[in-house]
């Protein structure tokens, strides 16, 4: 036995009997209490409510890689749920909020075992809510349970499904305070479904490793029945929407301090640079904003996520990242017209969310404007402002830059390329884009929560394949790819006969695309006579457009057989593997953790059904 397994052993041991457990190695965890400093930063900005320890309650999943950054768990600490870890998230995350209903029916505090300190809902601006000036909107079935520091960046943690508040939409419709549980008002419940949940922690972590900025999830509490809690985490969990409601609202103090605690925080966390007192400090901000958001928004179109953006500022962090994954949805094509139907609206689209995003840095100048001046201009004023031509400016960029990556090139020749050969670029792109975009003759359909009118060509295949195809060409002394073998590898399980006979116009704009591609590549230094030479080309194509990418429908089968193994007795640790090894699946080439497992024992064989499923789907929405 090798001395290394003897040492992982020796671990193992120390952190599975509760005798020979660390000392105070799960202290971390004392520190999230409720207490946070937007409390007192904003005091006008919250409801505070009492918190209960509930009995039931199981952990479900637990990301052990989140925990070891947030300094949660010590560094070397095995993937194992021990008795001791899994007793302290419960006792920290396994709560419910005390809310209006229960105070004015009868809850006895005495006969429960409640937490030290209130923890707050805090309030933001939401466009469901009758009130667009954030009065009565803000978290409404959540809670901040807090926040703590590690290695120099603050994380804030709060929580779902922990109990109805007055905040959410169904106790403002019903005016009067709701029984958590109660499902007589739409959004008004205050609990979680387990299974949407676990889709937020597995989406969220698959999306931060492949560079998508985002909320993560720490652990996922199952209370059976199929509700849940789920504790999500960031190093900044402000929204647009904290800020924007003080603008609306035309009240001053409460938005300069509101803004100064999103300023302090992204300086604090080495997001920006600029120091926190320099007498601009609102117009750095919004530079920093436009430049943040403009490369997040085109990661999102280029990656066909679907985060339902709109100038709220709700369903997005201040820090450029995605909150709430209920409506979050990556697409295997890009469905840019898919909408999603949310009874009283339909949502935005891929295409529209630029504009959403645009808009947001509207409002972030209007609110620059006024703290600077005291004066409240119109958005209409800042329209064609500097912020937002930078905002134009880098999304263009940033759109491109992304693009050429997914194509397969190295960063040195990106950057060479942006700088002497944009017209390739251009050409490329937009040959590209019109294939991207085409859409079935058969129209528009209905869908259980929404509307869409399917793309049909698999472009991220393409660039998958040409490659390769175009290697094997020139290898072959043919030295070009035809349209039809390009349209075999394009045309996605969406296309209807009629969408795909290669005539005239079709033909036309595959041939200009190949063209295109050719042509970067010899731009880039290809030599066409040493076909070999593309093989590391190939390779990062096959990597960065990868087969079986996890879409939003793959991802409800993904959880419905995670659920099912673990009815049927998974271990916890097994479900664990399968779930990191999944996720490891859907990043890039070693970007996330796992640990290798017996393909024939129960964790690889939910792997390879997770697997299997994101295969067949991953050309849906």
């Amino acid at each position: 036995m090798s001395k290394r397994f003897v040492q992982k052993t020796n671990l193992q041991a120390r952190f599975s009997r509760r005798t020979n457990a660390p000392e105070n190695a799960y202290s971390a965890f004392d520190a999230i209490d409720g207490r946070h400093p937007w409390q007192s930063a904003v005091p006008e900005g919250y409801v505070n409510y009492p918190v209960r320890r509930l009995e039931k309650g199981k952990v479900l999943y637990f990301n052990f890689a989140l925990a070891r950054e947030m300094g949660l768990i010590p560094a070397h600490h095995p993937e194992t749920l021990t008795p001791e870890l899994t007793e302290k998230i419960l006792e920290t995350f396994c709560i419910q909020i005390v809310n209006e209903y229960d105070q004015q029916n009868g809850f006895d505090p005495k006969k429960a075992k409640m937490k030290p300190h209130p923890h707050m809902a805090t309030r933001y601006l939401q466009l469901q809510h009758a009130n667009k000036q954030g009065r009565t909107s803000g978290d409404g079935r959540g809670i901040w349970n807090g926040s703590i520091k590690n290695n120099g960046i603050t994380w804030d943690i709060s929580s779902r499904g922990t109990g109805v508040t007055c905040l959410a939409p169904g106790s403002v419709e019903a005016n009067r305070p709701l029984k958590t549980g109660a499902a007589e008002f739409g959004y008004g419940c205050g609990l979680a479904d387990v299974s949407e949940l676990l889709g937020s922690a597995m989406l969220s972590e698959i999306f931060h490793y492949n560079g998508i900025g985002t909320e993560r999830v720490l652990t996922v509490i199952d209370l059976g029945k199929g509700c849940g809690i789920g504790v999500r985490a960031a190093p900044n969990l402000v929204r647009p929407a904290h800020i924007f409601l003080y603008l609306k609202q035309g009240r001053i103090e409460p938005l300069r301090r509101a803004t100064d605690f999103l300023i302090e925080r992204q300086i604090e966390n080495r997001a920006w640079k600029f120091s926190p007192r320099a007498k601009d400090k609102y117009r750095c901000m919004v530079r920093e904003l436009a430049r943040d958001f403009a490369r997040f928004t085109a990661r999102l179109e280029r990656e066909y996520v679907f985060a339902w953006l709109d100038w709220d500022g709700d369903n997005v962090l201040a820090s450029a990242g995605i909150i709430d994954y209920g409506s979050i949805r990556q697409f295997g094509l890009r469905h840019d017209q898919y909408r999603y139907d949310d009874v009283q609206r339909f949502s935005t689209n891929l295409n529209e969310q630029r504009g959403k995003a645009r808009l947001m840095i509207q409002v972030f100048a209007q609110c620059a404007h006024f703290l600077e001046t005291g004066k409240r201009k119109g958005i209409e004023t800042f329209a064609e402002c500097q912020y937002v031509k930078d905002f134009d400016r880098e999304f263009d960029l940033t759109l491109r830059r992304h693009f050429l990556f997914q194509v397969g090139f190295e960063e040195s020749q990106i950057n060479k390329l942006i700088a002497d050969k944009r017209g390739a670029i251009e050409e490329l792109y937009q040959s590209f884009l019109v294939l991207e975009k085409m859409k079935t003759k058969a129209g528009e359909k209905r869908l259980p929560d929404g509307v869409n009118r399917p793309a049909i060509f698999n472009m991220r295949a393409g660039l998958r394949e040409l490659p390769r195809l175009l290697m094997n060409a020139n290898e072959e002394g043919q030295m070009r790819v035809t349209a039809e073998e390009i349209l075999d590898v394009i045309a996605s399980a969406h296309a209807k006969k009629a969408d795909v006979k290669l005539r005239g116009s079709l033909r036309a704009k595959i041939d200009r695309f190949e063209r295109a591609y050719a042509q970067i590549l010899k731009l880039a230094g290809w030599d066409a006579t040493k076909p070999s030479s593309l093989k590391p080309f190939c390779l990062r194509a096959e990597d960065r457009n990868r087969a079986g990418r996890i879409t939003g429908n793959g991802a409800e089968f993904v959880i419905d057989e995670i659920l099912k193994a673990k009815r049927r007795g998974i271990s916890q640790d097994e479900l664990q593997a399968a779930i990191a090894l999944f996720i490891a699946h859907q990043a890039p080439r070693g970007a996330a953790p796992s640990r290798p497992i017996n393909l024939q024992s129960n964790a690889g064989r939910l792997y390879q059904a997770l697997v299997n499923l994101a295969f067949e789907f991953q050309e849906d929405i």
